[in-house]
């Protein structure tokens, strides 16, 4: 069977040209968005509605679903991403994005925009995301001495997180930190612990 069509990034994972292009197109509406919302003084607006988005996609399969769908028509995408971003109170700039992403039918890389998005406000503010995925959801406090204790492995920079909740793990966490991942999560023990068995068996 011949292997799909694509490239390997700088750390060997084979990326299809479909996400090669996906990402291209994402980073260059992410960049236009965050230079006007910069000149305006819209950075603040731009975060919330960068997490409320996030929250959606998370939340909604309808939503994930309607961005990635083939079937439906300009009209009926921007009429549906419009009365959502009236929903959400979004910004003029993201609201009017999201409108031409409709028209232009580019609503399928939402995901990767809002990332793209993401990456430039934290290197704006001098920060770094890192993604935690918990068992259970953490309180304030404990984001709080996770962000302070990552600080020091992204070289001094503050730490954003980025939280979900995966109930598989059933307790622990893994965080992404750039192309670092840390897995203390009582899955990835225990699948360790079996590997240990298997072997000495």
């Amino acid at each position: 069977m011949a292997a799909p069509r694509g490239r390997q990034d700088d750390q060997g994972w084979h990326v299809s040209e479909t996400a090669s292009v996906s990402a291209g197109i994402a980073g260059r509406y992410a960049s236009a968005v965050f230079d006007l919302a910069r000149e305006g003084g819209g950075l603040d607006a731009l975060d919330r509605d960068i997490a409320q988005l996030d929250q959606a996609l998370a939340d909604s399969a309808d939503l994930r679903a309607m961005v990635a769908s083939p079937l439906l028509t300009r009209e009926e995408q921007g009429a549906a991403i419009g009365a959502i971003a009236a929903r959400m109170g979004l910004s003029r700039v993201m609201a009017n994005t999201l409108a031409l992403m409709a028209q232009k039918r580019r609503l399928f890389v939402l995901a990767p925009f809002l990332a793209a998005l993401r990456g430039r406000l934290a290197e704006a503010r001098g920060e770094v995301t890192a993604e935690v995925a918990s068992a259970t959801p953490l309180s304030p406090d404990q984001e709080a001495r996770l962000a302070a204790s990552l600080r020091e492995a992204a070289g001094g920079r503050a730490v954003r997180l980025r939280t979900r909740v995966q109930p598989d793990l059933l307790g622990g966490l893994v965080v992404r930190l750039g192309s670092r991942m840390i897995d203390t999560s009582v899955r990835a023990r225990l699948g360790a612990l079996q590997t240990v068995l298997r072997d000495a068996g």
